[in-house]
């Protein structure tokens, strides 16, 4: 079986990493500051992330140049795979962060607002440096429903729907993120993270309410993801990666070990 992956996610904001509660918390200053991004990325490397994911909640001009800075010299410090979101709204965005040493790009708005770009950057960069990352909200009994803007904007897309289409496309990876989930540490939504996952022949990496080491092995499990991102375990020092790869593999659950 190929071996689980375990990606902290740092959330990067004026060149440092924040934690916001929930979605959409980030304009009312509920914002922790967390750290210097370069260090904590060394810090998951050293425990044995298997990648690490930088999001640009900025997304300005200034704090594009920050996260190129911050991605070069993490690139220059880190073995593991580098994945940077936020703000990416053309190819020549995504060739900037591949060049700084990210090796793939995460697109979600954009996305949604251009679809063509999706596959403008897999033809330019292949597949397996563009994720598209979903954040879905459930609206009824049965349905899951993909917000942009930061969780804010509905958009009217069945979450499933876009994400085939966002791999027919030639997205090489999809990260949902529950956002009823996120930031509850009550577990991931098990559910849409098993239907994208059984919808799609890509990866897909769940994200959102991870709390406790059952939830990881859940949504692994259960949820048949492919990956588990997290932040807030990770940064304010509950679990190291190492340690949710012991529990993953006491499950019997594959992952990298270090």
């Amino acid at each position: 079986m190929i071996a689980k992956r375990v990606i902290p996610c740092l959330d990067v904001h004026a060149g440092q990493v924040t934690r916001g509660v929930q979605f959409g918390k980030a304009e009312a200053g509920e914002l922790r500051n967390v750290g210097d991004p370069v260090e904590l990325a060394l810090r998951y490397n050293e425990q044995g992330a298997d990648e690490m994911v930088f999001f640009d909640i900025t997304a300005s001009a200034h704090g594009r140049a920050t996260m190129v800075d911050v991605i070069e010299r993490a690139a220059d410090q880190c073995f593991m795979p580098l994945t940077v979101g936020g703000g990416i709204r053309s190819v020549e965005d995504m060739y900037t962060m591949l060049r700084a040493g990210a090796d793939k790009t995460s697109i979600n708005s954009s996305a949604l607002a251009n679809p063509a770009l999706i596959r403008a950057g897999a033809e330019k960069f292949g597949s397996q440096c563009i994720v598209v990352s979903i954040d879905a909200k459930q609206v009824a009994p049965d349905k899951w429903e993909v917000f942009s803007h930061g969780g804010r904007k509905a958009t009217g897309l069945d979450a499933v729907e876009w994400a085939r289409r966002a791999v027919s496309l030639g997205a090489g990876e999809i990260v949902l993120n529950s956002i009823d989930a996120d930031g509850t540490k009550a577990g991931f939504d098990l559910v849409i993270t098993r239907r994208i996952s059984e919808a799609v022949g890509v990866p897909v990496v769940a994200s959102g309410g991870a709390g406790k080491l059952e939830h990881i092995a859940e949504v692994l499990l259960e949820g048949k993801a492919d990956a588990v991102l997290a932040a807030s375990i990770f940064h304010f020092g509950e679990f190291t990666v190492g340690q949710v790869k012991e529990y993953l593999a006491s499950r019997g659950i594959p992952v990298r070990r270090v």
